[in-house]
């Protein structure tokens, strides 16, 4: 009993340390439109960031939920445990590759990718239909409504403004930014937070110190106030990629940006209980907005080595969550 009340210890601990690399990793995805168009500094955005993660990590836990119990099916006891642990490896090592060479990939599914990975190493069955419906479908479609409704949106702006002061307007985006970079906090605390809290919530239900797969409050808060000081720890590498390589935007283009991306944050999470990659979403939103210049403005070659970047997430923190498996069976069995 002991042994299994330490190996608890242990995995929260990981856990709340992958939250706080998911915090640092996906800071940018918030605030690296503001910094770039100068609506706000550095510290500036990530200390908003952070406090807006926090809050959005109070609001809903069912994605929490989709995360631990709909992407495997984890048996009880110390395989369960070792299964967790080994899927929570593979997804720090994957985010801590992604964010030295500055690549937004998205840490959800380098967690749900480290999850298939140590169960299939386990011989535990997986949930692929979940994994098709909640991941996979999403993974696709979630930049394209990102992109086409920011792409609209944008549209819309241009022309709603197009007789106004344009160096009023300019000043006016500027300030509605520092607004909108606070919303897309809240949708990344909402949708990230969530994911570490189904994880840490599906090890106490493996570990038989809950009943029942229901978060509990010190989980809700654990899981928040790690990823808000993750975020504030900042993530520069990425946002330099978000925020100026792939087009730079004009103070319009990035409310517009992260208004739309937002919007779809809160109604993944809220509405459809689906663990969506902020970092699909902006990437795509901030796409959208900038295309409407003409589509050559957007850095494609950039936007490739993303794209490709999100198509080996899973498989990759899979087969590192598969090899932390075998070492931590080979261990402890």
């Amino acid at each position: 009993m002991s042994g299994m009340f330490l190996g608890l210890v242990v995995i929260i601990l990981v856990a709340l340390a992958f939250d706080y690399t998911n915090g640092f990793h996906d800071a940018a995805n918030a605030i690296a439109i503001a910094v770039s168009t100068k609506a706000l500094t550095p510290r500036a955005a990530l200390a908003i960031a952070a406090v807006a993660n926090l809050a959005g990590a109070l609001i809903s836990t069912k994605v929490a939920a989709t995360v631990g119990k709909g992407i495997i099916d984890t048996p009880t006891g110390t395989l369960g445990l070792q299964i967790v642990f080994a899927a929570l490896i593979g997804a720090i090592t994957w985010n801590l590759v992604t964010w030295y060479f500055g690549l937004p990939s998205s840490s959800s599914h380098a967690l749900i990718g480290g999850l298939v990975g140590a169960a299939l190493a386990a011989g535990e069955s997986v949930k692929w239909m979940g994994i098709l419906d909640k991941v996979v479908v999403p993974m696709v479609i979630s930049p394209l409504i990102g992109f086409g409704l920011s792409y609209l949106f944008m549209l819309g702006v241009l022309w709603a403004f197009r007789r106004a002061n344009a160096s009023r307007t300019y000043r006016g985006f500027r300030k509605a930014q520092i607004v909108s970079s606070a919303t897309m906090a809240i949708g990344h605390g909402l949708q990230d937070a969530q994911k570490t809290m189904g994880i840490i919530t599906l090890a106490l239900f493996t570990a038989g110190a809950i009943p029942t797969f229901e978060v509990p409050l010190w989980v809700v808060f654990a899981a928040g106030l790690a990823i808000s000081l993750g975020t504030y720890a900042g993530g520069y590498r990425i946002m330099r990629t978000l925020g100026r390589r792939i087009i730079q935007l004009t103070p319009a283009e990035g409310f517009a940006a992260q208004t739309v991306a937002s919007g779809v944050m809160v109604a993944t999470a809220t509405v459809f209980a689906v663990p969506v990659s902020t970092t699909h979403i902006t990437t795509g939103s901030i796409m959208g907005a900038g295309a409407t210049r003409r589509l050559s403005a957007v850095r494609w070659g950039v936007a490739g080595n993303i794209v490709a970047a999100w198509v080996i997430t899973l498989p990759a923190a899979g087969a590192v969550a598969a090899l932390a498996f075998v070492l931590a069976h080979a261990v402890l069995s």
